[in-house]
């Protein structure tokens, strides 16, 4: 990347982990029926031959990672544990209630918040819980993350007994000074013991997730954290940008000043310098943000064209139906999306009624569900096609129109019924998304809502 490639394409985008993106979903368009509708039409679609996706979100923390952007709760408090998986476990059977068949789990996924929070025997509840009202899938795959300094041997023998293959740990950096910046102190040691008793145990992939563009972050810290990340040769690694938006995250982003975060010449360094080492270490590039080495199922997923993107981000299957469970979820049935509220309290009370505690949503009209289908293939396989017939609409001269310009800095390649994304493009593929946005070109947004692209 040059520098003026860089401030070129340098703008404020999404991330693409739905089409529509969250700020541009149509509230006039949603209610709950609409929303109950659409996921059993996508359940009676797809179950029977592809099963469903869980994703669960565990939202409580010990200490707030000032980096994060997630939705959490900060408490010592363990007690909250059991109250959060009855009503997780009662969401989930109030879904189960709406299918005329049992549901066909094949993806499950952990998220947080730290869900390692939670104990083991809690956590062993919960996934007990989820499987008496549900089926495995032949190939099913379960994952979590877990934070190095409180995940145990007893967590990672317990779930992988569960069916747990895959683990994904927080590095962020190893820098002492960008660890206090972000309030996340994290010997090298304990990533270290997670990542070998993790292996030890018998889990297929372990994945390590790094930042880049953090507060105090130079390109030596970077070099430094994936010298000792060859070391311990994790199967994944997602080397994310850091996406600062303290307008839209509140406090829990500003524990530093803007001038403590590394330039944007600095970062574009950053990135490339992490690229380059990764590379050199035998990890392919997959998608945005992720690496994977070649025995590993993300990359064989890329290889056959098989890899999907959704709220829970590359995944090696796919699958039509998505329900998000817990606090702030968020539901996808392809046909529409559905957020649960954010606040536990409220999660609660909604459930004590027996209603599904979605808050808002957005159901997909027929050129949405084309345009999902262009972005999606462009995060995933970095091309996309189109017939006179398939995936055509009356906007496609001009979004083709938007991207010559693209076309002459050598990022795409267009074609008469396709675009490819080139490898100089690749770290500008969410620029070449945006030309497919139409909501987006539509309505630009008054303030910022998104982070850099770069």
């Amino acid at each position: 990347m040059t520098n003026s490639l860089v401030n070129k394409y340098n703008v404020a985008g999404p991330r693409y982990t739905s089409y529509p993106t969250v700020p541009y979903w149509d509230a006039s368009s949603f209610s709950f029926e609409k929303w109950k509708g659409s996921l059993i039409q996508s359940f009676n679609e797809s179950n029977d031959s592809e099963g469903i996706s869980l994703y669960i979100h565990l939202p409580f923390c010990e200490s707030l990672c000032t980096f994060c952007g997630c939705n959490k709760r900060i408490t010592k408090r363990h007690e909250v544990e059991s109250p959060y998986i009855t009503a997780v476990l009662k969401e989930w059977g109030l879904y189960c209630d709406l299918f005329d068949s049992k549901p066909i789990i094949k993806e499950l996924h952990f998220g947080g918040g730290t869900p390692t929070f939670f104990s083991p025997e809690n956590l062993k509840k919960l996934i007990n819980g989820l499987l008496g009202r549900s089926v495995l899938a032949e190939h099913y795959e379960f994952s979590f993350e877990g934070h190095p300094n409180n995940t145990t041997r007893e967590h990672l023998q317990t779930l992988y007994d569960l069916g747990f293959r895959r683990v994904s740990f927080g590095v962020q950096d190893y820098n002492e000074s960008v660890q206090k910046a972000i309030h996340r102190i994290q010997p090298f040691e304990n990533v270290k013991r997670v990542t070998e008793t993790a292996r030890e145990i018998g889990y297929a992939s372990v994945s390590h997730d790094i930042i880049f563009g953090l507060p105090f972050q130079t390109e030596a810290h970077v070099r430094e954290t994936i010298k000792k990340t060859k070391a311990l040769k994790p199967d994944r690694i997602a080397f994310y940008s850091y996406a600062h938006v303290p307008w839209i995250k509140g406090n829990g982003q500003r524990g530093f000043k803007e001038s403590d975060l590394p330039s944007p010449e600095s970062k574009r360094f950053q990135y490339e310098l992490g690229k380059k080492l990764l590379s050199e270490a035998g990890y392919v590039e997959i998608g945005m943000d992720h690496f994977a080495l070649k025995t590993d199922a993300l990359y064989q997923a890329t290889e056959n064209k098989k890899l999907h993107r959704n709220f829970m981000g590359y995944t090696a299957s796919k699958t039509q139906a998505m329900i998000g469970l817990g606090v702030s979820s968020i539901s996808d049935s392809w046909y529409g999306f559905a957020q649960n509220v954010k606040v536990i309290e409220e999660y609660y009370k909604l459930l004590e009624q027996d209603m599904i505690p979605v808050f808002k949503g957005h159901i997909l009209n027929a050129e949405d569900l084309i345009i999902r289908k262009h972005i999606l293939n462009l995060m995933c396989q970095l091309e996309t096609s189109w017939t006179a017939e398939e995936n055509y609409f009356p906007e496609l001269p001009e979004v083709l129109n938007k991207l010559k310009e693209m076309e002459k800095d050598a990022l795409v390649e267009i074609f008469p019924n396709s675009i490819i994304v080139t490898d100089k493009g690749k770290p500008f593929v969410r620029n070449i998304c945006m030309a497919f946005d139409l909501l987006l070109q539509r309505n630009q947004p008054e303030s910022q809502l998104f982070s850099m692209t770069i």
